[in-house]
């Protein structure tokens, strides 16, 4: 007898779900559960937010295992539907929690032109902002966010749709450059 496709089992399944059948939800589960990380994955960057997206993702299955037709779509398709849409909306928040927490120099920093006070505080003020402008605009954005409005580095990957580690690497060169700027005028 010719082995069981494994999307062939999950119809039946989602029907067994649908009755409340927890053991149907575990064997879905360890079928549907590596593709569908993965396209959370791909989609977020992150596996700790896909991790996340996917147990909202399989809550929502479980829940809407009754509303399932397979008249109308795959198994698959139908489950991978609901972990894309799920990885999008989460993705949409952080880029929005990000955007919301958008900092410009002039929110963090006096004004270069302006009057200020001879004090070291001041002066040094107005050598980091002078070395933050030296800096390119993706770069000193990042840094921005990062470093005054607490941005972490996962919410900036999302939010400039680079890969995490690109995003690591940009603010590591980003504050190695402000150091020897500041070192240099020191």
């Amino acid at each position: 007898m010719a082995p069981i496709n494994a999307h062939e089992m999950l119809a039946p399944l989602l029907a067994r779900m649908a009755s409340g059948d927890e053991a149907a939800f575990r064997e879905l589960y360890a079928v549907s559960s590596p593709k569908l990380f993965a396209i959370a994955r791909r989609i977020l960057g992150s596996a700790s937010l896909a991790e996340d997206v996917l147990q909202e993702a399989y809550i929502r299955i479980w829940t809407s295992a009754s509303r399932f037709d397979p008249a109308l779509s795959q198994p698959m398709t139908w489950m991978i539907t609901i972990v894309r849409n799920q990885a999008i909306d989460v993705r949409r928040r952080t880029a929005q929690r990000v955007a919301d927490r958008a900092v410009e120099l002039s929110d963090v920093l006096p004004d270069g032109g302006a009057q200020t006070s001879e004090s070291d505080r001041g002066l040094d003020a107005l050598r980091l902002r002078d070395c933050l402008e030296a800096l390119n605009e993706q770069p000193r954005a990042m840094v921005l966010l990062a470093y005054s409005a607490g941005a972490s580095r996962q919410e900036l990957a999302t939010h400039f749709g680079r890969p995490l580690s690109t995003v690591k690497s940009i603010l590591r060169r980003g504050l190695a450059s402000l150091k020897d700027c500041l070192d240099g005028e020191a």
